[in-house]
């Protein structure tokens, strides 16, 4: 075992891990954080979803050791317009997804900004203000919501994203 350091939703955590046991279930498991669900455990649909260090990842994939000293925020350390704009535009139905779909929505809208091209970016710069429907769609594509919400999330990101621009 290897003791690692962790700064969860803004408390600083020591736990002694294992070299192959995922952040999701060190976080689930042993720091009884449940937002970040344990979807298809294989990275394919983002109910896992956090953001390490600002940049949103599969929660999953990721081995727990592999992130000693990051920052690690789940949607229990998130407080952001977003959670509103997805009340505001039903942007969930049983809610399993929302948490990744949150996360997921904060670090899209960090790559956006930054100028992060998508497939979909049709120059080599990502043009200003706020991203597109399409654009979202596709940026958000690693995020599955078996209850069909998307048009909703859609609108929510557009929403918060027209604000913060």
């Amino acid at each position: 075992m290897t003791e690692i350091q962790i700064k969860l939703n803004g408390s600083v955590e020591y736990v002694d891990v294992e070299p192959w046991v995922s952040l999701l279930d060190l976080l689930r498991d042993r720091l009884k954080v449940t937002g970040p669900k344990k979807g298809c455990d294989q990275g394919a649909c983002g109910a896992c979803t956090v953001l390490a260090d600002g940049r949103r990842i599969n929660a999953c994939l990721a081995l727990a050791i592999s992130y000693d000293g990051s920052e690690i925020t789940t949607i229990e350390g998130v407080a952001h317009p977003i959670q509103e704009a997805f009340i505001r535009h039903d942007g969930f139905q049983c809610g399993y997804c929302t948490p990744g779909q949150i996360c997921s929505a904060l670090g899209m809208l960090d790559e956006y900004r930054s100028g992060m091209p998508s497939v979909l970016t049709e120059t080599e710069q990502v043009p200003p203000g706020t991203p597109t429907a399409d654009e979202i769609r596709e940026r958000m594509s690693g995020n599955v919501c078996r209850c069909g919400a998307y048009n909703g999330i859609v609108q929510a990101i557009q929403d918060v994203a027209g604000t913060e621009s």
